[in-house]
């Protein structure tokens, strides 16, 4: 399994790629499709498709924050789930502290992301999180930090958010 990282809009996987983000996170998660295509030319965004012996199976959307990555969005084609992509793909980044969000975990399918990203050695931080809205007219939406492979020192989660809110989500919309 591989990562191959898109740098253009022309990539041949681009638009597959584009279709499962779209298809897999609600509306107001998604960046505007101006914002997406901008910030695939900065160096810190790694806009990775996960291939397997050559076959498209997900996406993995992630920063470079200093000594973090920090993946912003991540999901598995519906097909290729429960075959293990999810926990290769994050086996392949963890060379370095992780840090992601998800959804409180309040509903079956919240519960159940959280205790995936729990085999996989994340932990949840105690620390209140307000993600920034990604279009104009919304607002910034309640999530959870979770890390690995330990819980963010409160110095390490103020750099995270600043740097979350000054350069992650500048020119967002």
């Amino acid at each position: 399994m591989e990562l191959k990282r898109i740098t253009s809009i022309h990539h041949p996987l681009y638009q597959e790629a584009l279709e499962i983000y779209q298809r897999s996170f609600p509306y107001h998660e998604q960046r505007e499709p101006f914002s997406q295509a901008q910030i695939l030319r900065q160096e810190a965004y790694h806009f990775d498709v996960i291939c397997d012996n050559g076959k498209f199976v997900g996406d993995i959307l992630y920063w470079s924050i200093g000594a973090f990555l920090y993946v912003e969005h991540f999901c598995i084609h519906p097909a290729m789930r429960n075959k293990q992509y999810g926990q290769r793909a994050l086996a392949l980044l963890q060379k370095a502290p992780l840090i992601l969000e998800i959804d409180p975990p309040k509903d079956e399918i919240s519960l159940r992301r959280k205790a995936f990203y729990e085999r996989c050695g994340f932990v949840e931080n105690p620390y209140p999180h307000i993600h920034p809205p990604y279009h104009k007219d919304n607002s910034g939406h309640e999530l959870v930090i979770m890390s690995c492979p330990k819980t963010l020192t409160e110095c390490e989660y103020n750099a995270f958010n600043r740097y979350l809110q000054a350069v992650i989500m500048n020119q967002a919309y």
